[in-house]
């Protein structure tokens, strides 16, 4: 099982499960697996063409998959997820 920490914001898809845990062998199919178990959580997560969005970060044991394979990133057993939207703003 792969363990996926999820972001408070999207926590209310997850019925407040901070780590949920799923079968993948890619992130593509860890995202399609979170939307199967979770409904909604995709369209959060990636835009329209199926791409993850440019303000999602997603790490696979701390290695951010934009600098990897992005959504061919492979997975394996005990691999852990964070998925972590940026933060933008502040004060002057």
């Amino acid at each position: 099982m792969i363990k996926v920490r999820i972001p408070q914001p999207l926590q209310k898809l997850t019925r407040g499960k901070e780590l949920v845990e799923v079968s993948a062998l890619s992130v593509k199919s860890l995202v399609d697996d979170l939307e199967k178990h979770y409904p909604g959580i995709r369209d959060r997560i990636c835009d329209e063409s199926g791409k993850i969005r440019r303000f999602i970060n997603i790490y696979v044991n701390e290695e951010d998959v934009r600098f990897l394979q992005g959504e061919a990133t492979d997975l394996k057993e005990g691999d852990e997820v964070s998925i972590i939207p940026a933060i933008a703003g502040g004060a002057r």
